[in-house]
């Protein structure tokens, strides 16, 4: 089973951002999406969510086409989208935010003990690594078939950030997230990596053939 992009063209007004990207996420697996800002990693994640149009080409879910599904009826399917900004509601309590996932959060403590001693805090209140966390530990509740992470580690310590890729490497799903660079925490890990660079994939392969490329360009 498989999420995959097949010449997907996106456009923003004027500007195309995807330029007929084709790349597959197996299921269950960790694949990861590298590149800089303006790339067009985190448009890959939109796509494959379903929050933006193609423009061309086609979003296919285990060899069903769902580029004219909606984003709520992919999220009903089993999809769950952990964006870079405003993954959590700010209104709500630490324990809220958890319960909207399931009414039973022990596994969330568990992945992240830190939220214990804050479940009566609004979330807005909390520093950045701690909503990441929030964020991912709601992920993980919603038992997806399908999880989409932008920046899953950004702010956390990087303790923090080694046990969220070992829980996000664990998951029994199609797991997707986008990076800058390949943490090093993947480092030995059966993740697959697409790099792009202005919108269209330079690199698709195993982490380790991406490890031995950098190192032959002098590392990234």
């Amino acid at each position: 089973m498989t999420m995959s992009l097949r010449h997907a063209r996106v456009r923003y007004g004027p500007l195309e951002a995807l330029h007929g990207v084709t790349l597959a996420a197996p299921s269950p697996g960790l694949t990861v999406l590298l590149g800089r800002n303006g790339s067009g990693r985190t448009t890959v994640l939109r796509a494959l969510a379903g929050t933006v149009p193609l423009a061309g080409g086609a979003v296919v879910w285990d060899g069903t086409d769902v580029t004219r599904l909606p984003a709520h009826r992919r999220a009903r399917a089993g999809l769950c989208m952990v964006p870079e900004r405003r993954a959590v509601f700010g209104s709500l309590t630490v324990r809220e935010n958890l319960e909207l996932r399931a009414p039973g959060h022990g596994p969330a403590l568990t992945a992240y003990p830190q939220l214990a001693p804050l479940l009566d805090r609004r979330a807005g209140t909390l520093s950045g690594g701690e909503q990441r966390m929030l964020a991912l530990a709601g992920a993980l509740l919603s038992h997806a078939r399908v999880v989409l992470v932008d920046e899953p580690a950004q702010g956390m310590s990087p303790q923090v950030a080694a046990r969220t890729y070992e829980l996000l490497a664990g998951l029994d799903a199609c797991v997707v997230i986008a990076e800058q660079r390949l943490p090093p925490a993947l480092h030995g890990t059966r993740a697959f990596v697409y790099e792009l660079r202005r919108g269209a994939v330079v690199f698709g392969g195993e982490a380790a053939q991406w490890w031995r490329r950098a190192a032959g360009r002098g590392g990234e």
